[in-house]
């Protein structure tokens, strides 16, 4: 079967077509927010799974710098207890 044969057909026209998805933006950074607090559990459980684990950048819609700050706040508001680490 010589290479003409395979590549006529339909494969030509299948192109795809690739959307750029627009990020919404930061929500800490629409509200001029440096960092985040330890001490403010709403907002910790609310960037947090059900399993206690630290919510992923895709779901939180954060940006690196304020996703990093809300990891480090996780990580001290477990150690003080405010937190849990494991929820069951």
């Amino acid at each position: 079967m010589s290479r003409d044969k395979r590549d006529s057909g339909n494969n030509n026209n299948r192109q795809v077509k690739f959307r750029r998805i627009k990020r919404k933006p930061c929500a800490m950074c629409a509200i001029n927010m440096e960092g985040i607090d330890y001490k403010d559990t709403n907002i910790l459980k609310r960037n947090m799974t059900d399993r206690g684990k630290i919510g992923p950048r895709r779901l939180t819609g954060l940006c690196p710098k304020h996703q990093r700050s809300l990891a480090s706040a996780i990580k001290k508001a477990r150690i003080v207890g405010l937190v849990p680490s494991v929820l069951e």
